[in-house]
């Protein structure tokens, strides 16, 4: 049973998936407690348990799945005898694996999925879902996407929520003024049979974003230089809200890419306030609550922000109109800087393990100290992942791509959209005239080149930009050296063949 201090709210909603309804769990009221976060007001909210120790049980609204880590968790439901909790509060689409290459899309099923380890995993979950009737939108569905952009184009994502799944960038949610964060395979097991998951309170650490972003300056470059700013740990054991004027600008789009970022920042979750922005996106979604049950959501997500006199443990405050294009440079996202900067030198470095770590980084990504970023020529350009592949991330790529080519030096560009409806809007747009008449690839939705799970790969040696999230060694392929950026610079990289100014294309 539910925490009985919480006074809950379930709201039906219309489901587009095999299930006839979705039922939300969201917290209305509770005891009056001044000063509260929007973290602990959603902790409140979908608290079961508490032990001495700090282990807590908290309900779980929505489990998004994919193929990678579920198989493991539906085999051990079968071996216990179990059946899941809740059936619809659970929403699976494949992602991860899956070709995006149109030609291999266009054949039926899974029979064009050239890796055979691939075609198992998919074809796994789509029977997993069959045996346990878990919701599923599979692959010849149009809504079939990435995990993180299908689950808000639904409204499977929904403010006041509490958002699993077995992936990291889970925290990608939380830009609807929910708890969302990553599971492992054993807790996607947990969830699935009790709806519930085991786990401790987080610190609340807010990053206060104010001011007016530059032209040409995303949400991902604000992500990217606060984490340049506090490390790829600095959040660690933290839930991260962000706020400020720079991010109530933002659309939903930019705030998911922001809270998505949160993760490489250290933090478990990422969040924003509930603002009419929010209310407006969630608005219609097939699985939205609609009527009177809408206008009851809508007040009870109304009071999902900070109060004013709510106390953080930590709180950091940059100036957004600082901030200019970024660019990494290293072996992890903390290893940034501005367009107009250069890659740092031993003399910068202020200890031993620092100095090593430049060094090693340098050697990994065949560059040199002192570099300028401006300098450094590209080989291949990805655009897509669960951080930058919506229908705004390829709008903006495309507009600095209209009326230019490929450059010479650049071996590949693919541009992956995240979802079957992204897809055909872009087309609608005429965005993937625009890329392929610039000599690009476009591609079916996926996670693609993000995490290069299928085909789609940096050679060894190979330099990309790219708007995914991560640039460890061997992220997007064996001996592949990745450069994060936003959708823009990533297209000024693609037609000018090094690192540049998305404002400075229109010079050529």
């Amino acid at each position: 049973m539910l925490n009985s201090r919480a006074a809950l709210l379930v709201i039906a909603s219309s489901s587009t998936t095999s299930a006839a309804a979705s039922f939300i769990v969201v917290g209305l009221s509770r005891e009056s407690n001044m000063g509260r976060t929007l973290y602990d007001k959603l902790w409140d909210a979908h608290l079961v348990d508490q032990q001495d120790d700090g282990s807590a049980l908290i309900y779980i609204d929505r489990h998004l799945i994919h193929e990678v880590t579920s198989p493991q968790a539906f085999e051990g439901l079968r071996l216990a005898g179990r059946s899941p909790r809740r059936l619809n509060a659970n929403v699976a689409v494949p992602d991860h694996n899956v070709s995006t290459d149109p030609h291999e899309r266009a054949s039926e099923g899974y029979s064009g999925v050239a890796d055979a380890t691939s075609r198992v995993q998919l074809e796994t979950l789509n029977d997993n879902c069959n045996d346990f009737n878990i919701p599923l939108i599979d692959l010849a569905d149009q809504r079939q996407g990435i995990v993180h952009v299908m689950g808000p184009e639904q409204g499977a994502t929904l403010p006041g929520m509490t958002i699993v799944c077995g992936d990291s960038h889970t925290s990608t949610h939380g830009a609807f003024g929910a708890l969302a964060h990553g599971i492992g395979t054993s807790e996607v097991e947990h969830v699935l049979a009790t709806q519930c998951l085991l786990t401790k309170k987080m610190d609340n650490f807010r990053v206060v974003l104010d001011g007016e972003a530059p032209p040409g300056v995303t949400a991902k470059d604000l992500a990217l230089a606060v984490i340049g700013q506090i490390g790829t740990a600095g959040a660690t054991g933290c839930a991260l809200e962000f706020a400020g004027s720079a991010v109530k600008s933002l659309t939903m789009e930019g705030r998911m890419t922001l809270c998505n970022m949160a993760i490489e920042a250290g933090a478990r979750a990422g969040m924003v306030a509930v603002d009419q922005v929010t209310l407006d996106y969630v608005k219609s979604r097939p699985m939205a609550p609609t009527g009177e049950q809408w206008e009851m959501a809508e007040n009870y997500w109304r009071t999902l922000h900070s109060d004013a006199a709510a106390v953080f443990d930590r709180e950091l405050v940059i100036d957004a109109s600082a901030i200019e294009p970024q660019v990494t440079w290293g072996t992890s996202p903390e290893m940034v800087t501005s367009i107009g900067g250069t890659v740092p030198t031993m003399n910068e470095m202020h200890d031993e393990t620092a100095r090593k770590s430049l060094e090693r980084a340098l050697d990994y990504m065949g560059l040199q100290q002192g570099m300028k970023l401006s300098d450094i020529p590209v080989d291949m350009v990805f655009i897509g992942s669960c951080t930058n592949a919506r229908i705004e991330d390829l709008r903006a790529a495309a507009a600095v791509v209209r009326g230019h080519k490929k450059a010479n030096n650049v071996e590949r560009v693919l541009v992956v959209p995240g979802s079957g409806l992204v897809k055909a809007q872009a087309e609608a747009e005429g965005l993937d005239k625009v890329f392929t008449e610039a000599g690009m690839e476009w591609r079916a939705p996926g996670c693609s080149m993000c995490l290069a799970m299928n085909a789609d790969k940096v050679e060894p040696g190979k330099r990309c930009a790219s708007t995914s999230n991560r640039n460890f060694e061997g992220r997007q392929g064996f001996g592949g050296r990745t450069h994060l950026v936003s959708p823009a610079m990533a297209a000024a990289a693609a037609v000018t063949g090094r690192f540049t100014h998305p404002a400075n294309v229109e010079a050529l």
